[in-house]
């Protein structure tokens, strides 16, 4: 069996109506829409933080280029025109 714990959430009243409703509409419980609501949150914003610091650290590097925005525009106008 899995092992559940509880977390107790203060929403406004408007969220906890469209909650009550979604769950009836799909016919799962709050519960369930809640936790699978909480999971994409969760993903999404480690997916961010992990490219972020993926990005910082690359940045950081000693080895790090880093090119000027005026010359990405002119590579990209020049892709672009071909």
């Amino acid at each position: 069996m899995i092992k559940v714990s509880s977390s107790t959430v203060r929403v406004k009243p408007e969220t906890k109506r469209r909650l009550a409703a979604l769950a009836r509409n799909t016919r799962r419980s709050e519960s369930l829409v809640i936790e699978e609501a909480l999971e994409q949150y969760l993903e999404v914003n480690e997916w961010q933080l992990k490219g972020i610091e993926e990005a910082v650290n690359e940045a950081d590097a000693p080895d790090a280029v880093f090119v000027d925005h005026e010359e990405v525009l002119a590579r990209l106008e020049t892709k672009l025109a071909r």
